[in-house]
């Protein structure tokens, strides 16, 4: 008997320490839920200031800071950092982005901008890592014209780079350079002289053309293009004289 009324004792505190803890939890699911209601209001806590930094030129400040604002929530919590990297990327020159948050309510953007060494294919820019972008040519901003088929981006570019380095020497430049379906390259130089160098071995043709240059230069003539298709030797086509005398 004694034990069964110390049972019975125990039921009402048993039952008040549930009815206390349930109290606790809806109190707390309730303060999560308006904080969390707080934190999403964008007018609460917004982002307040984009800072953006790197060694950029053709990159826009503004277009970031706008980039960012349109495509996500004005709260500080609620933004998605992958989301705004990818979105910053996606604009022209931008290499590379890296998004952080800045308690309270900042952002910092760090951005690595497009390196363009040549145009490609006349609508679209290539980098110094022979990838493609598209992007306006700023004025001032003199490339070099590189044309080749889809894929050939690292190709057209290490051949320039390869032929570029050799003209140099002579104070030749490279205003465009095609590699054709087949891979045979074409070059302009700087003075308008085209060469066709032909598929294979074309730094050695192109040596032979630099060596060979000043002779062609004391005719009366100045050539228009060279062939140096041959094993051996080179054929010229010579302007005419009127186009020499303009």
């Amino acid at each position: 008997m004694r034990q069964l009324a110390i049972r019975e004792n125990k039921r009402p505190g048993l039952w008040i320490g549930l009815s206390f803890l349930a109290s606790v939890l809806t109190v707390m699911a309730y303060g999560l839920y308006q904080l969390n209601a707080w934190l999403e209001d964008e007018q609460r806590l917004p982002v307040k200031k984009i800072r953006v930094s790197g060694d950029f030129k053709y990159i826009s400040e503004q277009d970031v800071d706008r980039v960012v604002r349109a495509n996500q929530p004005g709260s500080f919590f609620q933004l998605d950092v992958k989301k705004a990297r990818a979105d910053i990327e996606a604009l022209p020159w931008v290499y590379r982005a890296s998004v952080r948050k800045d308690w309270p309510n900042n952002l910092h953007v760090h951005l690595v901008e497009q390196v363009a060494v040549a145009r490609w294919n006349q609508d679209m820019l290539l980098n110094n890592r022979a990838e493609s972008f598209m992007a306006r040519v700023p004025q001032g901003l003199e490339l070099p014209d590189l044309f080749g088929p889809q894929g050939s981006e690292e190709a057209a570019l290490d051949g320039y780079r390869a032929m570029l380095a050799l003209l140099q020497q002579s104070g030749f430049g490279i205003t465009e350079l095609v590699l054709t379906e087949r891979f045979a390259w074409h070059v302009e130089l700087s003075n308008e002289l085209e060469l066709n160098l032909g598929r294979s071995e074309f730094i050695d043709k192109l040596q032979r053309f630099v060596d060979i240059y000043p002779l062609l230069m004391q005719g009366e003539r100045e050539p228009e293009y060279v062939d140096l298709r041959y094993d051996t030797g080179l054929a010229v086509g010579w302007k005419q004289a009127d186009e020499q005398q303009s």
